[in-house]
């Protein structure tokens, strides 16, 4: 996979990607070309058979990500430059990958920021993080998924409470929301995702694929047998046709860790 990137540091552990925005100087804020970079970045990932989890993070220790970066916009910057399909970061609007992605929340979660966590599977929060969708309190709306994503996961009155009043939310109400999985000391915040990123990784990853995969697309099916009988789930029959499906009972019979080969 690509390094040299101008906003962004990856490495890779394992099987694990762990992609850092480094924009310190502006609060982890995006702008256009950095949300070009996260959209090669996580194609790469998607695409690479060899990486099967990925974290995201900011770098320093005051921001995950402040959101748009509204000074280059009010700048001038250069507008010839679009989004990236994928949207915010290259995940708000990527809705095909079945790979799980944590988002190792350290400080500043804002806006769009904000989106970039509630777009990835877990959240895992240092103590000084801090949560909140504030568009309308600059004449905006959160428009990057997550009008649509935090009622889904915290329910509706819980989040109108959040997006109607742009108020702050710290780690320890997050959690009792449940929209973080896990608030540990800023210190210790990349071990704790890091943990996590192991856990996950000692699965079969064609199993972890198919269960973000049903689980997902089940999200808002209200009929549970129809959902059960639904057999249109590509990564569950590429589980069933992979070695990974044979290798994890006959690795339980001999009493053995698995070898998990992802395909």
């Amino acid at each position: 996979m690509k390094t040299d990137y101008e906003f962004l540091t990856t490495e890779i552990n394992g099987h694990i990607l762990e992609v850092t925005i480094n924009r310190p100087d502006v609060m982890n804020s995006l702008h256009p070309p950095s949300h070009l970079e996260f959209d090669e970045v996580w194609n790469e990932f998607a695409k690479d058979e060899d990486l099967w989890v990925g974290i995201v993070t900011g770098s320093g220790d005051r921001a995950f990500s402040a959101g748009n970066d509204l000074k280059y916009q009010a700048a001038g910057g250069d507008r010839t430059i679009g989004m990236a399909e994928s949207g915010f970061a290259g995940l708000t609007s990527r809705f095909n990958l079945n790979k799980p992605i944590i988002a190792a929340v350290n400080g500043v979660a804002m806006g769009g920021g904000f989106e970039i966590a509630l777009a990835c599977d877990l959240i895992i929060a240092s103590d000084n993080a801090r949560f909140a969708l504030p568009e309308p309190k600059v004449g905006l709306a959160a428009l990057a998924g997550g009008l649509q994503r935090l009622p889904r996961q915290i329910g509706m009155k819980n989040a109108m409470g959040m997006m109607l009043t742009g108020r702050h939310v710290g780690a320890e109400e997050a959690k009792e929301l449940g929209f973080v999985n896990e608030v540990v000391p800023q210190a210790d915040l990349m071990d704790a995702a890091r943990r996590w990123a192991s856990e996950i990784e000692a699965c079969s990853p064609m199993s972890i694929r198919a269960t973000k995969e049903v689980a997902y697309k089940n999200l808002d099916e209200s009929d549970l047998e129809k959902s059960m009988q639904n057999g249109n789930y590509p990564a569950v029959q590429a589980l069933y046709k992979s070695e990974d499906f044979i290798e994890g009972p006959v690795a339980f019979a001999e009493k053995r860790a698995p070898n998990w080969k992802g395909k």
